[in-house]
């Protein structure tokens, strides 16, 4: 499995199929030269979540369009992939699969190496993408639907948590408070735009776990003030301000995160931050993230928006990560709903 010759600057074919997003992407080297994504997001949107079966049904329609449109958009031949990266987990189980059985295949026909990828640690190497200069050590911000954490990269393979949330991710919170504010999905994008247009004059707790010495983080409480605040309202007949109530959630979910992330930059010495993860497409993180980088003199590495989300692109990053280090995948590895943050 190990007798692949390694190249310099490979050409990696990257596939996501991980929830209701079929992506694929094509790099060569950190030169990224193509991604595409089609999506189920609107087919989702009627039940007003993502339903597993119409994502995997999604994904195994659109897959070898994904990759053939990749291909050519690259300029790209089979015949010239030295390697085929795809999502293992973590995600909706027949959703995976319906990526890894296709890239098991292509690999094995191609005779190229076959690297299973993280789907969370594909959120980390988005910043490669941005930035193809970048190097370890730093500092990454992690805020997506599944996770929260800080995170101390020290090389390219290896990370340290330095902190994680106690109960709901960041991104989660988003969407329940979105169904609270009676907000379409997805949920996220949806609470940003309505907080643009209000005020954060709510006194929400921070997800900030009060006396932690291991940075942790807690979105349950804040969910439900949020809950509590809008029932209340409701009980008493009184009107309640969607936008204030969005703005003052995105406030107390988000500034602890950035204020946190810096802190960790500055004890550890860390000269850069990155972020990942579908919050990372957040403006209000973004902007206040950037704000206080430059208070301190960090460099700020930030994926553009549309590799925020779910996108091959990462994951062909991802790859050429485990490429170099020779981390190849047997033909049998099965997909996993669960993965550990490690």
């Amino acid at each position: 499995m190990n007798n692949y010759k390694i190249k310099q600057d490979p050409v990696i074919l990257g596939i996501e199929s991980s929830c209701d997003e079929t992506a694929a992407a094509v790099i060569r080297g950190r030169k990224l030269l193509s991604s595409v994504i089609i999506s189920s997001a609107t087919e989702q949107a009627k039940y007003g979540g993502v339903v597993p079966e119409i994502a995997s049904r999604a994904h195994t329609e659109a897959v070898d369009e994904a990759v053939k449109t990749a291909l050519k958009d690259a300029g790209v031949t089979l015949k010239q992939l030295d390697a085929v990266a795809v999502t293992y987990g973590a995600g909706l189980l027949g959703a995976l699969l319906v990526g890894l059985s296709f890239a098991k295949s292509l690999a094995y026909t191609l005779g190229v190496p076959l690297i299973a990828v993280n789907h969370i640690r594909g959120h980390l190497a988005a910043a490669y993408l941005s930035d193809e200069e970048l190097k370890p050590p730093y500092i990454t911000l992690l805020a997506s639907g599944g996770h929260t954490a800080i995170l101390h990269t020290k090389t390219y393979t290896e990370f340290e948590v330095l902190g994680s949330t106690l109960d709901d991710a960041a991104g989660e919170a988003f969407d329940k408070v979105a169904r609270i504010l009676n907000l379409p999905y997805p949920g996220g994008p949806n609470v940003q735009r309505l907080a643009e247009k209000g005020a954060a004059n709510i006194p929400f707790p921070q997800s900030l776990v009060k006396n932690s010495q291991n940075l942790q983080f807690s979105y349950s409480g804040l969910k439900t003030a949020v809950i509590n605040y809008c029932h209340t309202a409701e009980q008493k007949g009184e009107r309640i301000c969607a936008e204030n109530v969005a703005a003052s959630f995105q406030c107390a979910a988000i500034d602890p995160l950035v204020k946190k992330t810096v802190e960790c930059a500055l004890k550890v010495g860390a000269k850069t931050v990155t972020a990942g993860g579908g919050v990372a497409a957040n403006d209000y993180l973004r902007l206040t993230l950037k704000a206080e980088c430059d208070k301190h003199k960090i460099k700020l590495v930030l994926p553009e928006k549309k590799y925020c989300t779910d996108n091959a692109a990462m994951i062909a990053a991802e790859g050429l990560i485990q490429y170099t280090a020779k981390n190849f995948a047997p033909m049998d590895i099965n997909a996993c709903a669960q993965i550990p943050l490690k």
